[in-house]
């Protein structure tokens, strides 16, 4: 029997996963991507001896990562070297911080200092979303999404309501915390799931779980050794990768795909993985006639957001400095809203840095720290020119100033800003969107588009766009799930 081949088009965390497993079934396995290294969106770039991730900078549920490097009879430890960060991360407010610590009993500490009695009602809360993240983790995210049926299972019934599905997380967080500092605490880990707290199901409180029980890690050498990880197993196993090599288009005949063709030449497979954006796949590679969904459809998709992002490289170091902080220190709901009901550029956004050089000192020279510095803001805005993003920069700078109490602006000796125009540019990312579709109820499971063609039975999709959704743990599933149903049609 011929061996069957499988091309897996971008080499993103999903494209990689789905690789992997695929050369692990025992196919022929080529990696077709247009940019010249691995890792899609968790690009690295160094300058001036300063390295930043460009994409994904926390590294959380590490049971996911745990699993996927089992499956291949490796550890973790094999590729990378992990460290539990501690504070997690550090909130600004308006007046203080407030550090997330490692420590669970330190955390309910700090919760109580803030609202007395929430301490007990953390417990309460997390003892909810741990079952939710048992049940969502274990079996919800590991299916292909493409019936109904798939869910029909007796536990999953029985638990839909204690999975509160149905229900907002913002309405769930209330439930148990009346402090505003306290519900924004709660809320942060879902604001880049795409939707307002308000429109996210409170299913996603097991973010909560992973947050806080599952604790923040850095892996040594940055989000990138993972890529790099990943990369050298999917090697072992025996993957071609074939770089700067982007897919112009998809040929169809008779129902199925027959060649993939780049600018080098045309390659044949058994099947065709797609880990490109899922839009640019269906709307710029395949003949119209063989697209699932419809201009239409596209248009109606809820997007996360996208960001504008500054890797910047300071010649001095940031006083008491902690890895991840988030910036609080202006009201949300205009800057949500600005992102997600009426999209524009925000007027006074809260944004996210990550210093990275506070525990990786190879990230930066000597007295020097490497900073990165995010702002979400609504996919699909134009005008993201060099000026509104220096104004951004100044604008959130000045803040960093005002909190640190010490001046950083005159301290920049290298900076690069990437933003809308530059996801569509780099990964055909459709409205320049940077985290995919938003994990809104009418976009979950059987609700996203399919990781299965409907019109060409021999092509699959993995990556944020497609089932279980947006996130590095969600993409590795991602590449496992599509694996086994090109393994199980094939068979």
């Amino acid at each position: 029997m011929q061996q069957p081949s499988v091309i897996v088009i971008g080499s993103g965390f999903a494209g990689l996963s789905a690789a992997s497993f695929l050369a692990k079934a025992g196919w022929k396995v080529t990696v077709m991507e247009k940019n010249a290294t691995p890792g899609g969106r968790a690009a690295q770039y160094k300058e001036q001896g300063f390295t930043f991730d460009m994409g994904p900078s926390f590294y959380w549920m590490p049971d996911v990562f745990d699993r996927y490097f089992a499956q291949f009879g490796k550890k973790v430890s094999d590729y990378y070297t992990l460290k539990r960060l501690d504070p997690s991360y550090r909130v600004f407010w308006n007046e203080g911080v407030t550090d997330m610590p490692a420590d669970f009993n330190q955390l309910k500490a700090t919760f109580e200092a803030i609202e007395p009695g929430s301490g007990a009602q953390l417990e309460k809360y997390l003892d909810g979303a741990a079952y939710k993240y048992s049940v969502g983790m274990n079996r919800l995210v590991y299916k292909p999404g493409l019936s109904v049926t798939e869910f029909l299972d007796k536990e999953t019934i029985l638990g839909v309501f204690r999975l509160q599905v149905f229900s907002s997380i913002k309405k769930h967080i209330a439930r148990y915390f009346k402090h505003t500092k306290l519900r924004q605490l709660m809320e942060f880990p879902v604001l880049f799931l795409g939707a307002l707290p308000e429109d996210t199901p409170a299913l996603y409180s097991l973010m909560n779980y992973a947050d806080i029980k599952g604790g923040t890690w850095y892996p040594d050498g940055g989000m990138y050794a993972v890529v790099e990880g990943m990369y050298k197993l999917a090697l072992e196993l025996g993957v071609e990768f074939r770089f700067n090599e982007a897919v112009t288009s998809l040929e169809v005949n008779g129902g199925a795909l027959k060649t993939v063709h780049t600018a080098k030449g045309g390659y044949t497979a058994t099947a065709v993985v797609s880990g490109a954006d899922y839009h640019f796949t269906e709307t710029k590679l395949l003949p119209e006639g063989s697209r699932t969904y419809s201009d239409a459809y596209w248009k109606k998709r809820v997007m996360a957001p996208s960001c504008l992002l500054f890797y910047v490289g300071l010649n001095k170091k940031i006083k008491q400095a902690v890895h991840h902080s988030l910036f609080f220190d202006v009201p949300f709901d205009r800057h949500g809203k600005e992102i997600y009901s009426d999209p524009q550029w925000p007027h006074e956004p809260l944004f996210y840095a990550s210093v990275s050089s506070v525990t990786d000192a190879a990230a930066a020279p000597e007295g020097c720290e490497n900073l990165v510095l995010l702002i979400p803001v609504a996919a699909g805005l134009d005008g993201d020119s060099e000026e509104l993003r220096d104004r951004y920069f100044q604008m959130i700078m000045k803040r960093m100033e005002a909190h640190t109490g010490q001046s950083l602006l005159d301290a920049v000796i290298v900076k690069k800003t990437y933003s809308v125009s530059d996801f569509t540019a780099d990964y055909n990312s459709f409205r320049g969107n940077a985290y995919g579709l938003a994990n809104t109820l009418m976009q979950t499971a059987i609700f996203r588009p399919a990781c299965r063609s409907r019109k060409v039975k021999n092509l699959f999709y993995t990556g944020q766009l497609t089932v279980p959704g947006p996130g590095v743990p969600p993409s590795l599933i991602s590449g496992e799930v599509v694996a086994k149903e090109v393994i199980h049609s094939f068979q």
